[in-house]
């Protein structure tokens, strides 16, 4: 962890059970959070496990213009032109190598958990999977049925996401991380996800490689994160700030930790240390309710 330094002058967001919870809904009073944010000159980038497609619309309900680090810092793209479809351009890309992808794979069946991949702004998942339907709804025509992980698992991925039951996924979670030392990346994005990226690839890397982009001191960066992937960057920074809903070995890295997600407790940390006890539109005093108003995004 780094020194503390003001002014903040690059704040990383992280969006499940940080920007948003599971209504996907971005409140008032962290719209205005972020517009004043913007308005000072305050650099503002989504730092995220998903594909950087569906990060997206969470970036323009925002009003953001700076890259979308995605898949837990294995890439990042710039933002997509205004009404285009395509992805932003690819800025930098970190997959895993073939031969570390098919031990993985492996690995994974032979713990009872089910492997996936990601590879850039394509969910691929074997025909056989359980969650066909549940993953269509997730990424619409970005998803991929392959007959085999196994065969597909032959050329790099960005990402593998493995799921397993119950507590199961957090249970191997060490023993994955011994396994793979210095060949593979493993984290958890959710109780039942457990991930797999590039040696050297997480969120600290990601917004490591922001910091360098804007010529931004670590010191003068805030992140805000929730889960096991987000560790890394929060403890990298100078102002990292955790969810209460944070695992304790996340809380116990953080700077500050940050009120619920449903009272929009990120945009009170933006309120509170980046724009200096600030509090706009919204801003006076959170009931724990959910958010009113603000913006529902679309999921892709």
């Amino acid at each position: 962890m780094v020194e503390p330094r003001l002014p903040i002058r690059l704040i990383a967001l992280d969006i499940d059970g940080t920007l948003v919870g599971e209504n996907l809904v971005i409140g008032e009073r962290t719209l205005a959070a972020v517009d004043e944010a913007k308005r000072r000159g305050i650099a503002i980038s989504l730092v995220t496990g998903r594909m950087a497609t569906s990060a997206v619309p969470f970036a323009e309900a925002l009003g953001l213009t700076g890259p979308v680090v995605a898949q837990q810092g294995a890439m990042a793209r710039s933002m997509p032109a205004p009404g285009s479809k395509r992805p932003g351009r690819l800025l930098f890309h970190r997959p895993l190598t073939a031969a570390v992808t098919l031990e993985i794979v492996q690995w994974c069946i032979e713990r009872d958990l089910t492997p996936h991949f990601n590879h850039l702004e394509w969910m691929i998942v074997g025909s056989t999977e359980e969650r066909l339907e549940e993953y269509r709804l997730f990424v619409g025509d970005r998803l991929r049925i392959v007959p085999d992980v196994r065969v597909r698992a032959a050329r790099p991925v960005t990402k593998v996401v493995a799921l397993g039951e119950g507590n199961h996924s957090l249970d191997v979670l060490e023993e994955g991380r011994a396994h793979f030392a210095g060949r593979a990346e493993v984290t958890l994005s959710h109780p039942r996800f457990l991930e797999f990226m590039a040696p050297g690839v997480s969120k600290g890397l990601g917004v490591r490689w922001l910091a360098r982009r804007l010529g931004i001191l670590l010191e003068q960066t805030m992140a805000i994160g929730d889960q096991y992937n987000d560790l890394e960057m929060i403890s990298e920074v100078g102002h990292g700030v955790a969810m209460p809903s944070a695992p304790e070995a996340v809380q116990a890295v953080a700077r500050y930790v940050a009120p619920p997600v449903g009272e929009e407790g990120s945009a009170q940390m933006i309120e509170r240390i980046a724009l200096g006890g600030w509090r706009g539109p919204g801003g006076a005093g959170a009931s724990g309710e959910a958010p009113r108003g603000g913006v529902e995004v679309e999921r892709r």
